[in-house]
């Protein structure tokens, strides 16, 4: 297959490098200049990935036009989420406009923060022409710096289409990735995306030093607020028993490798936001996530108690003692 990658971010490219060694062409699509000519110049990017050297066979180019002249059959979105709406607008038509392109298969999290829209409505409004069951999504517990050191690693992917989902099932799958398939797009997606508040949540509270029994309290309740969005937004509640909603939970809030939990601990210890942001190379897409999910949670008027306090911690700088004390402190119910 031709396989075009549009983001060369840390998941971006351990996807590639996946889909090369499995006999696939790729070419990626690469915004920084800097990074693109590391990449050309030595298959790798350190500040991303350290210590992998991608293989020889992957291309890679900053010109849509390149992209358009590959004529890729399936196309990766991994760009940071609230990205992906800017980015689509530079691509031209005719990269989509194609019979022979059987898929887009979006990688990134998030709902996006002005439209508060899930990211395949965003696809959906950018490439209006597109057939909607070609858009899927890959989820699930699945660290770039892993899969590209070829640790046996699970996902799922999601779409409309289950004969799709089982092509793409084989595009992907291998000896150290397994694919899952799951016909419940919106329940991947607001599972992929709100996990990362939730890791927010779990880093301040190892910041503070606090102890298993809250984050084990942390993941029990996050799961339910995940669940309640995505019920509300006609989901399936048994998705988020699944790879993309308590397997990536628990995968991005315990783990060193976690962008999110890493800014949740950093606050927990008395750093201010932009300070953290200002050092990190790769985007924490729960960051800007968090007050989507806020203003959307207000919006369906749906409680979600973590999310808010994550929120004013983040936005309106309260103390993150304060918040876990208005959290333990909320009325009794039933569970």
């Amino acid at each position: 297959m031709r396989i075009a990658t549009l983001g060369g971010g840390g998941w971006g490219l351990a996807l590639s490098s996946l889909l090369s060694e499995n006999g696939h062409q790729i070419l990626v699509w690469e915004y920084n200049p800097e990074y693109l000519i590391l990449l050309k110049e030595t298959h790798s990017n350190p500040h991303l990935l350290p210590n992998i050297t991608l293989p020889e066979e992957i291309c890679f180019t900053n010109d849509f036009q390149e992209i358009v002249a590959f004529s890729p059959e399936i196309i990766i979105l991994a760009t940071p989420s609230q990205f992906l709406r800017s980015t689509l607008q530079k691509t031209p038509v005719s990269l989509w406009n194609r019979p022979e392109l059987l898929a887009v298969v979006n990688v990134a999290k998030g709902i996006e923060e002005n439209t508060l829209k899930t990211l395949d409505a965003v696809i959906k409004d950018e490439l209006p022409f597109l057939e909607e069951q070609k858009i899927c999504a890959l989820s699930g517990p699945s660290h770039a710096e892993e899969v590209a050191r070829k640790i046996p690693t699970t996902v799922v992917i999601a779409g409309s289409d289950e004969d799709l989902l089982c092509y793409l099932q084989t595009v992907f799958s291998n000896s150290y990735f397994r694919v899952y398939r799951n016909l419940d797009l919106i329940g991947v997606e607001i599972g992929g995306a709100v996990k990362n508040i939730i890791a927010i949540a779990a880093g301040i509270i190892y910041g503070l030093d606090f102890g298993d029994n809250t984050i084990g309290a942390l993941l029990t309740r996050g799961i339910v607020e995940i669940q309640r969005l995505g019920i509300a937004l006609k989901a399936l509640p048994e998705t988020f028993l699944g790879l993309s909603g308590i397997g990536d939970l628990i995968t991005t809030a315990t783990s060193l490798h976690s962008r999110n939990r890493f800014v949740g601990v950093e606050i927990g210890k008395g750093r201010k936001l932009s300070d953290i942001l200002a050092q990190m190379e790769m985007v924490a897409e729960g960051v800007t996530t968090t007050r989507s999910v806020y203003l959307l949670s207000r919006k369906l008027r749906i409680e979600m108690p973590i999310v808010e306090k994550v929120y004013q911690v983040l936005y309106e700088d309260k103390e993150p003692r304060k918040a876990i004390l208005e959290l333990m402190t909320r009325e009794l119910k039933a569970e």
